[in-house]
C-alpha cells in the first residue's frame, strides 16, 4: 500500500485502469481528482516527467476575473472555476485547516493598472460590464489606487480596475495538494501514477477502432472507460505522434508560448498589498505578432520572429518573494533563461515601482529566481476540451495558455461531466475540438 506522501509505485506490467490521464500538471492533476470524488471510476495518471515541471511550476499562480473580458466565450468557465477555488479553500476552513498552507491561497484582490486615458476609459467600460455581469469591481482614480498600493508611481491619468474576491494560489503547493488528495485512492485501488513515463503509441482495437490502451515506455495501461490528454503545450505534437499510424487526420494547433518570471527573495523594503497587471496585458495575451504601437502597452518587438512582448505583472508571494513578469514569446519548446528578457521584466517594472530603481538587478544574483515555462497557446484563445473527433473515447483538456490554473477546476468539471454523461454546468460546445480546426 502506497503512503498518501509518496508515488504509488506501478510494477512493469499490464494494467487497467477506468481513465487514463497522461499529463501531471494542474489540469491533468485535477481531471483526475474530479473523477475520484465525483464517481467510482479508477484513474492512472501517466507523465513523460513529473508534476509541475511544465507551465505550471513556472507560473504567477494568480487566479483574477479583472483581466477577463464579460460575455468572451471562456468568461463563464473562468467563473465557475474561481467559484470552484474558493469552494475549495472554503471546505479547507470549515475541516479546521489553513487554506494559505496548503495552497498558498490568499484572496488579495487584483489591479488592472491603466496609465493613459484610452487605457482608464477602457478599463471604466470594464468594470462597469463586471458589475453587471454580478462581479464585485470598482474603478480607482489615481488618489484612491495611491492609497491601495503606496508603492505604486501614479498620476493624474493613471486608474486601475480592483476586484477585491480575486485570489492567489501557490501552484506548486496546490498541485501537491491535488497530488496528495489522489493519492487518498491508491488504498482502494482506484489510483496510481507512473511518472518518468512517457507515452509511445495507442492501442486500438480490431473491431470498433477504439482506443483500448496505451503503451508507454515500460507498461500498457488499459482503460474500459476514457483517455484523457492534459499535457499541456506537447498536447498537440504528442497526438500527432500517436496517430501517425492511423487513418485519422488531426492537427491541433497548440504551440508552446515561452514566458518568464523574476522572483525577488526577502526584498523586505517592498511591499505589495494586491495583485497588479497592466492594462496592456490583456492585449499581449491574445496577440501573436508585434503590435505597431510600444508607448502605452509595454515593450514588444520581434526578437529574431519570436513576436516577443514584456507586460508588467506584480505578486507577493506567501513567502514575501516578489514575484514580477511578464513575458510572452513563440521559441518553439527552448526553456532556456534569456537575460535579455529578465533585464526587460526588471526596466518595465520599474517604470511602475519607483522603489526598484533604486538597485540594478545585478545586486540581486544570490537572491533571485527565473521561472521559464511554457504556455500551451491556441491561435483562437480558447481551451480545446471535449472528445477527440473518430476516437470517442479520447478527450483533450489543454490550450489554456497562461489561465491553466484559474480554469483548472472548471475544466476538469467540464471533463469528468463529459465523460459520466452529466448535466454540464458551462456550455462546452466554444471548447469543442471538432470543427475548430
Amino acid at each position: 500500500m502506497a503512503s498518501d506522501s509518496e508515488p504509488t509505485p506501478a510494477s512493469h506490467s499490464d494494467q487497467t485502469f477506468d481513465v487514463l490521464v497522461i499529463g501531471a500538471g494542474i489540469i491533468g492533476l485535477s481531471i483526475a481528482r474530479q473523477f475520484l470524488i465525483g464517481s467510482d471510476l479508477s484513474v492512472a495518471v501517466i507523465d513523460k516527467a513529473v508534476p509541475c515541471s511544465g507551465a505550471t511550476g513556472a507560473g504567477q499562480g494568480y487566479i483574477w476575473m479583472a483581466c477577463k473580458t464579460v460575455g468572451s466565450e471562456g468568461w463563464e468557465l473562468a467563473l465557475r472555476s474561481q467559484k470552484l477555488w474558493e469552494e475549495l479553500a472554503e471546505s479547507l476552513k470549515d475541516q479546521g485547516l489553513d487554506p494559505l498552507q496548503l495552497l498558498g491561497w490568499k484572496k488579495t484582490g487584483s489591479l488592472l493598472v491603466g496609465r493613459t486615458p484610452e487605457e482608464s476609459d477602457k478599463l471604466k467600460r470594464m468594470v462597469k460590464q463586471q458589475c453587471e455581469a454580478g462581479l464585485r469591481a470598482e474603478y480607482l482614480s489615481a488618489s484612491d489606487l495611491h492609497v491601495k498600493e503606496p508603492e505604486l508611481m501614479v498620476d493624474k491619468d493613471t486608474g486601475a480596475a480592483f476586484l477585491p474576491d480575486d485570489s492567489q494560489l501557490n501552484a506548486r503547493r496546490a498541485a501537491e495538494f491535488l497530488e496528495k488528495g489522489n493519492r487518498h485512492y491508491s488504498s482502494k485501488g482506484r489510483y496510481a501514477e507512473f511518472y518518468n513515463d512517457p507515452v509511445i503509441s495507442l492501442l486500438r482495437s480490431g473491431g470498433s477502432g477504439e482506443v483500448k490502451a496505451i503503451k508507454t515506455s515500460r507498461n500498457i495501461l488499459h482503460s474500459k472507460k476514457a483517455i484523457v490528454v492534459a499535457a499541456g503545450c506537447w498536447s498537440g505534437s504528442l497526438m500527432s505522434d500517436l496517430l501517425r499510424e492511423s487513418e485519422i487526420v488531426l492537427d491541433i494547433p497548440v504551440k508552446p508560448r515561452k514566458g518568464h518570471l523574476l522572483v525577488l527573495e526577502n526584498f523586505n523594503s517592498f511591499q505589495l498589498n494586491h495583485g497588479l497587471m497592466e492594462a496592456g496585458y490583456i492585449d499581449h495575451h491574445h496577440t501573436a505578432v508585434p503590435l505597431p504601437s510600444l508607448s502605452t502597452s509595454g515593450l514588444l518587438d520581434d526578437h529574431d520572429g519570436q513576436a516577443l512582448s514584456v507586460s508588467m505583472t506584480a505578486t507577493m508571494d506567501t513567502m514575501g518573494n516578489i514575484v514580477l513578469g511578464s513575458s510572452r514569446q513563440f521559441a518553439g519548446f527552448c526553456t532556456e533563461v534569456e537575460e535579455s528578457i529578465v533585464n526587460r521584466i526588471w526596466e518595465r517594472a520599474g517604470e511602475f515601482f519607483p522603489k526598484l530603481r533604486e538597485k540594478p538587478l545585478s545586486d540581486f544574483s544570490k537572491s533571485r529566481e527565473v521561472r521559464v515555462g511554457l504556455r500551451p497557446y491556441v491561435p483562437d484563445g480558447k481551451p480545446v476540451i471535449g472528445p477527440v473527433p473518430g476516437l470517442a473515447n479520447v478527450f483533450l483538456a489543454t490550450g489554456h495558455e497562461g489561465e491553466g490554473l484559474t480554469m483548472a477546476l472548471g475544466t476538469a468539471e467540464m471533463l469528468a461531466d463529459m465523460v459520466l454523461g452529466n448535466p454540464q454546468k458551462v456550455d462546452s460546445a466554444p471548447f469543442a475540438v471538432h470543427g475548430r480546426f
